[in-house]
């Protein structure tokens, strides 16, 4: 089976789900919960994707991401390899933790972001025991509920710095009592079936969405499923990468092209650079750089994002090269 299609371009809204590998728990424990969160805000501020909401569940989360930079893949390849790599230290064990690749839905930020964040917020009772509970029950459940953005989004006091509250509250005025009655006409009225207007399995919007997004990121195709996979519209050329990081460090370009040169962690950033944002093989990029095999280029990337999970001077150079690189 073909997988769905990836479509990415800047600013570009997304629902994100995992489950765990055979449906299996993802957390054993809060402090495991508390490592996902501090691996997601890392990968969102490594990346420069803004959060809008989301919730952990036993065996899967859900996310609502923005990428302003056309990075959907790359955020979430990050993410869940450093959460696996480090639930796995925690509890020794080794294997996948999750099933398959993430599952993305590209949303319609103007007909259903309000809906879906209530859809997502909403997940804790929509599960045994809790469905079955009545309405106040579920409220105050949801309202103690302390691994998901909801408390942030009915309470200012509950605010967390790395969610973007805002656009979605912007639907109500900017009124977090208001969310709050929101959540709960949910709860006592129903809520919008979202996934049967999915469009092509990846698409959640309106005739008019559905027509931009073909026209302008899907160009040339009949139908979006025809389509197996789009890179990011933002690609530099790798020659821009390798004169962006050299300039950066103040090196000559043809000296991190030398395979034998040394710079061996400047070079590493090039090759994660190159991999985010030129839309090239981790083969081709070794060609880049003297004829490197790609599976030293990939254990080279592996090296950096690790390194990356502890370095704060590291993260910090990261984070400059990428904003000069985009800017």
């Amino acid at each position: 089976m073909a997988r769905p299609l990836r479509i990415s371009y800047p600013n570009a809204f997304y629902h994100v789900t995992c489950r765990g590998n055979e449906r299996r728990d993802i957390y054993r424990d809060d402090q495991d919960r508390f490592l996902f969160l501090e691996k997601l805000r890392m990968s969102l501020d490594i990346y420069g994707v803004r959060l809008h909401a989301y919730v952990l569940m036993k065996n899967h989360f859900h996310l609502i991401v923005e990428t302003p930079k056309a990075n959907l893949s790359e955020f979430m390849r990050h993410f869940n390899i450093v959460y696996t790599g480090a639930y796995n230290r925690r509890h020794r064990r080794v294997g996948h933790l999750y099933q398959g690749r993430f599952k993305a839905i590209l949303v319609d930020v103007d007909s259903y972001l309000l809906e879906l964040s209530r859809y997502v917020h909403l997940n804790p009772v929509r599960v045994s025991p809790m469905r079955q509970s009545g309405l106040k029950e579920r409220l105050m459940y949801l309202e103690r509920y302390r691994w998901s953005s909801l408390r942030g989004y009915v309470s200012v006091k509950r605010k967390e710095p790395w969610v973007a509250y805002d656009t979605v509250l912007g639907n109500l005025g900017g009124s977090r009592k208001r969310y709050g009655e929101f959540i709960g006409e949910g709860l006592q009225k129903g809520y919008r079936s979202l996934w049967k207007e999915l469009r092509g399995q990846v698409v959640l919007g309106q005739d008019g969405f559905l027509e931009r997004v073909k026209g302008r990121w899907v160009k040339g195709a009949v139908s979006i499923r025809e389509v197996p996979s789009l890179r990011s519209l933002q690609e530099l050329e790798p020659d821009e990468v390798l004169r962006g990081v050299a300039t950066y460090f103040k090196i000559k370009p043809e000296v991190l092209r030398r395979k034998r040169g040394g710079y061996r962690e400047e070079r590493a950033l090039v090759m994660e650079f190159m991999y985010r944002y030129s839309g090239i093989s981790q083969g081709e990029i070794g060609e880049h750089l003297g004829g490197m095999d790609y599976t030293a280029v990939s254990r080279e990337r592996k090296r950096l994002r690790e390194k990356m999970e502890h370095d704060s001077k590291l993260m910090r150079q990261v984070n400059e090269i990428d904003t000069r690189l985009m800017s």
